[in-house]
């Protein structure tokens, strides 16, 4: 129950068990610790990605992208992005809930400044095409950061924040067996995202 901020002892025991905790998630998604932040769970990580992506690199352009079968902490985010003025555009699933390579290709140009898809479809278990965002935006040569929640996928999926291209993944401790109202987002060194009040 101590503040990881302070120097009593309680404190210090604190503080210990926070960086203990934030190098277990970093080596989880083969991430440098530096680059893990604490969240209150899946949702507030979201929130945090998309808006403070879309936010951020709004003058690089407007359109974003995510798919018609997201968590509803993700579809939310994009309908209030809609809502804002940014181009949202929903990419349709086959009837395996899996979204098209080529839809995802086709859908990103030189004005998308986010790009966000679950990892691992919370309904119907598909995995999605994650690893080819990053050759979409290279290919179309696009600004655009790229999200991934990861809360599905985390403990039952190998994670490499490397391998995926993720400038930015979100995962729950819930969903593997830990206490609730805890969460972790992976920011990718480097990556500039605007701080948002969620």
């Amino acid at each position: 129950w101590g503040n990881p901020s302070s120097l009593h002892d309680k404190g210090i025991e604190a503080d210990e068990l926070l960086l203990k905790a934030r190098k277990a998630v970093a080596s989880a998604l083969s991430a440098n610790e530096k680059e893990i932040y604490f969240t209150s769970g899946g949702t507030e990580g979201n929130n945090l990605a998309i808006f403070g992506a879309a936010y951020k690199n709004r003058r690089k352009g407007n359109r974003v992208i995510t798919t018609a079968v997201e968590h509803p902490s993700v579809q939310k985010a994009f309908d209030r992005l809609q809502n804002e003025g940014f181009e949202v555009v929903r990419l349709k699933t086959d009837p395996f809930g899996r979204v098209s390579k080529e839809e995802l290709y086709e859908a990103i140009d030189e004005k998308t400044v986010l790009v966000s898809m679950m990892y691992v479809n919370n309904e119907v278990g598909a995995i999605e095409p994650v690893e080819e965002i990053r050759k979409a935006v290279r290919f179309k040569n696009s600004p655009a950061l790229i999200h991934v929640d990861a809360v599905q996928a985390f403990g039952k999926l190998p994670i490499n924040v490397r391998k995926l291209g993720a400038d930015l993944v979100t995962v729950s401790s819930h969903k593997i067996h830990g206490p609730k109202g805890v969460g972790a987002i992976y920011i990718k060194n480097g990556t500039k995202i605007k701080p948002v009040a969620v």
